[in-house]
């Protein structure tokens, strides 16, 4: 009996050890892929932690600036002489003899004030003169009189010197007589109001038995008169080319009324000296305007062609780092890593800047560069940067 159950154990050993290997193989198999599995895993983790790490920015280049530049500004139009007429003598306005819109002359009658007031003292001082002529004939024929006795000695040194004193006072009151007559003339000829100069009468403040006051206060002007042959439009050009703008140099000007239109103007002065609260020039500029097209009190803008541009580059204003040491632009060289460079600004474009010193034509700028940005930080330029547009950093 022992002898027959021993042959079927034998037979059964073989498989079961070769089933125990198959399974050792696979655990083992298994823990390999596991433990790979885990590795790979940990690695392509690291690559994406260490990707993650380097920013992704788009770059630009420095553009030059144009050979020329235009400047547009808002220009006021204002008429090459223009005054307020007011009246020198009080009274009520007789009557007026132009209106709106009417040109005249220099001299011409605009309107006439009746003033009875100034009339009774006019005719008062006349009186006042004949009195002191009088007054002075006699002190004058009486001490020519005792001039004549003083000579025999028939009156005394004192008493002629007295109709002498008398005669002298009489003179000087004729003459202040005579010169209030005249000052009172004066006032009247001004019931007469009449134009300084050749222009148009834009202004009417007054009619038939307004009651005029002389003398200049707010609203008591009669008329307004402006020469519109030629129009000064002023305008303040900033600091940054105040240098660029000079007297003779031509300018062009468009105003809302005339689309389509430009007029050509010239500069004949500047305030030589800028607004300390703008830091702007004020600058006077003049155009012809014989055939009255233009309206002063026009809103004008003026495009000046600043011909010469500055060779300087300039830099979009996303590129820009703003730190404690100044204004720095980031460069990326060729192996991927960022330099900041400190630049100096010119003239400010709003979108761009103008650069003095700090960058070349040919370095690769970090378009919205991150505030974490340091010396020598590694980057990627993002593909879709190719040409210049603009991109955030990953």
């Amino acid at each position: 009996m022992p002898e027959r159950s021993a042959a079927p154990s034998s037979a059964r050993d073989p498989r079961v050890r070769r089933y125990a290997t198959i399974a050792v193989a696979v655990a083992v198999a298994l823990a390999a892929w596991g433990i790979l599995s885990r590795l790979y895993a940990r690695i392509a983790l690291e690559h994406a932690a260490a990707d993650t790490a380097v920013f992704t920015v788009a770059t630009v280049h420095p553009s030059s600036g144009p050979a020329s530049d235009l400047l547009v500004l808002p220009g006021t139009v204002q008429a090459f002489y223009e005054a307020p007429i007011y009246a020198r003598t009080s009274g009520y306005l007789r009557t007026w003899y132009t209106d709106i819109g009417a040109s005249v002359k220099k001299g011409q009658l605009l309107a006439e004030i009746d003033a009875p007031e100034v009339d009774q003292q006019l005719r008062q001082a006349q009186a006042d003169l004949g009195t002191a002529r009088a007054n002075y004939e006699l002190a004058r024929t009486t001490n020519e009189r005792w001039q004549g006795l003083l000579a025999t000695e028939s009156v005394s040194k004192q008493d002629a010197d007295e109709r002498a004193g008398d005669a002298a006072a009489k003179a000087a009151a004729q003459q202040s007589a005579a010169a209030n007559l005249a000052r009172l003339r004066e006032l009247e000829s001004f019931k007469r109001v009449v134009a300084p100069f050749d222009g148009v009468v834009t202004q009417r403040n007054t009619d038939v038995g307004a009651l005029i006051n002389a003398g200049e206060a707010p609203g008591s002007a009669l008329f307004r008169v402006a020469d519109t042959h030629r129009l000064r439009i002023y305008t303040s050009v900033p600091q940054s080319y105040a240098a660029q703008v000079h007297a003779g140099q031509k300018a062009a000007l468009v105003f809302a009324d005339r689309p389509g239109q430009r007029f050509e103007a010239q500069v004949t002065s500047t305030a030589r000296a800028l607004d300390a609260s703008s830091r702007t020039l004020q600058v006077e500029l003049q155009i012809d305007n014989a055939r009255g097209e233009l309206l002063p009190g026009s809103y004008a803008e003026v495009h000046f062609d600043l011909q010469g541009g500055s060779a300087a580059l300039r830099v979009p204003v996303n590129a820009v780092l703003f730190r404690a040491q100044g204004l720095l632009v980031a460069v990326v060289d060729s192996t991927g890593h960022a330099h900041l460079h400190p630049i100096t600004q010119g003239r400010d474009f709003g979108k761009e800047i103008e650069v003095l010193s700090g960058v070349a034509p040919e370095d690769s700028l970090i378009v919205n560069p991150p505030d974490s940005l340091r010396e020598g930080t590694q980057v990627r330029i993002a593909p879709a940067a190719a040409g210049g547009a603009s991109a955030g950093h990953g």
